[in-house]
């Protein structure tokens, strides 16, 4: 009861924070980044929705992502622990959830997964676990990333080739679409998806301060496909709705099917975890603003068992509307509110325009989507600078995540960075020299800073610096003895560097001693 007290008064505080001298400009700005985030969430809660569900029924699919991207960004927006965070269907998350369709509980089975999800994130924000993410060292997270986009990537075949696709995994799809479907290709299908992967990649940049590419492309394919009436397959109809034709009931919980989908909830939960506060991270950065990790878990929680009910499928913060809502100007947690309005009038409005779009334009959406999710600059960094640790961190988590459960893929991960860490520290002592554990001495006189760091700097307290210096106070100069640090890895230098960066950007004078 004590933490819960603890959450609700910083939740309030960040109210207080985040709305103090909001005004009519203040609200105009909201709603153009509110309009300009709904605009490139529409395509992506289409595409993410249909994936979620697989061959089960595409159109409940449809729906589902609308309906999560809405419920989301009102429940998880006005919840969250930032000001910032626009929640709703992600890539990551149909990597998983298209197994759990496929199980013997289907639908509902995801439906039940979701909300015990719901109530594992709720506790963990309860319980305070929110920092538990800095234990995933940045080369994880970007292998993690990587492997993430390429099974994205492969989901798509069957769409983006037009044809229906067998199989329980990844591998098992791949299998299946070249011993298989390579004689029943459909042409119309593969060109509307290479239209609108070409559309996206060409797309100016100026004009995507307006429309979306991901928008345009799907708009330009659907008048064409439609027009010239093109043999294509379509979404079909889309209920006018905020309530699925196919959703959770009370009644349908038991624990048989508890039980059954426990492991799938659990994974559910902590990619939920993961996506959430690293975007959280991401977007505070950018912003410049505070994040508290507990209470977006909260959101996120309680967000996650309220969806199932309306029928949607579970939801994370999602890095590139979240992005898209801090360039566009967003100034609060209402951006996200009227994104999700906006999603609305979408759903009763525009249903029928949005039932003529091909899936293959949303496979070509996917696609592109997928690329793009790589860091691409990280991972050319970790091999022009032969960073080996770095790159066996990225390749094993990439190919885990491809593999094997998402799950055991960041265990993995994690587990190979503590074991490369360990052997590091276990060179050092058989050379004799002196290791002990992170020690950071401060000091603020006139105006002025000082910190004094020394011992082992790593992945599990690369937040350490960043954290004494947010205590300093009111300061200009700010002095930084680096001289005793015996040891860093790759996360640390990049959180250490992306500091010093953000310190200087804020007009700080800023000099280190390494």
């Amino acid at each position: 009861m004590k933490n819960r007290k603890t959450l609700v008064g910083q939740f309030r505080d960040l109210l207080k924070n985040e709305f103090r001298d909001y005004n009519g400009k203040t609200l105009l700005s909201d709603i153009i980044a509110g309009i300009t985030v709904g605009a490139v969430a529409l395509p992506l809660a289409l595409a993410f929705g249909a994936a979620s569900v697989g061959n089960a029924d595409p159109t409940i699919g449809i729906v589902a992502g609308m309906i999560t991207a809405i419920i989301a960004g009102l429940v998880c927006g006005l919840l969250g622990g930032g000001s910032f965070q626009i929640s709703g269907p992600t890539g990551a998350m149909t990597v998983i959830l298209g197994s759990v369709v496929a199980g013997e509980h289907g639908l509902t089975g995801m439906f039940a997964a979701s909300l015990i999800a719901g109530v594992i994130l709720l506790l963990a924000g309860i319980l305070h676990f929110g920092k538990i993410v800095k234990f995933i060292p940045k080369p994880v997270v970007t292998g993690f990333t990587s492997g993430i986009a390429i099974v994205i990537a492969l989901g798509q075949l069957g769409n983006f080739f037009g044809v229906k696709l067998e199989g329980e995994t990844t591998v098992d799809k791949l299998v299946y679409f070249f011993t298989d479907t390579l004689g029943s290709i459909s042409l119309t299908a593969v060109i509307c998806s290479l239209a609108v992967v070409l559309i996206m990649v060409v797309y100016p940049k100026k004009a995507a301060k307006f429309v979306p590419g991901s928008l345009a492309a799907i708009i330009i394919i659907t008048v064409i496909t439609a027009v010239f009436k093109v043999d294509v397959a379509t979404i079909g109809e889309i209920p006018r709705t905020l309530i699925n034709s196919e959703r959770l009931a009370i009644g349908e919980i038991n624990l048989d099917l508890i039980g059954d989908v426990a492991g799938s909830a659990v994974t559910v939960a902590l990619l939920g975890m993961v996506e959430s506060l690293l975007c959280g991270a991401c977007a505070a950065n950018m912003k410049k603003e505070k994040f508290d990790s507990n209470i977006e878990l909260v959101a996120q929680g309680v967000g996650n068992i309220i969806i199932p009910f309306f029928g949607g499928v579970p939801a994370t913060a999602a890095i590139a509307r979240t992005s898209v809502a801090v360039k566009s100007g967003g100034k609060t947690r209402l951006a996200s509110v009227f994104h999700s309005v906006f999603l609305v009038a979408c759903m009763f409005l525009l249903s029928g325009a949005i039932g003529l779009v091909p899936y293959a334009a949303l496979a070509g959406v996917l696609v592109v989507t997928a690329v793009r999710m790589n860091e691409f600059e990280q991972i050319k960094d970790y091999f022009k600078g032969k960073k080996w640790g770095a790159i066996a961190q990225f390749v094993v988590t990439m190919v885990a995540t491809v593999l094997l459960d998402l799950t055991y893929a960041i265990v993995i991960g994690v587990v190979l960075a503590f074991a490369l860490y360990g052997f590091d520290i276990l060179k050092l002592k058989r050379a004799n020299k002196p290791v002990s554990k992170l020690k950071i001495e401060k000091e603020l006189v006139n105006g002025s800073a000082s910190l004094k760091v020394n011992g082992v700097y790593y992945f599990a307290n690369s937040d350490a610096i960043a954290s004494e210096v947010d205590s300093l106070g009111e300061y200009s100069v700010l002095s930084i003895d680096m001289s005793g640090v015996i040891y860093t890895d790759y996360t640390a230098k990049e959180a250490f560097d992306e500091l010093i960066n953000n310190l200087k950007t804020s007009g700080k004078e800023v000099s280190v001693n390494a």
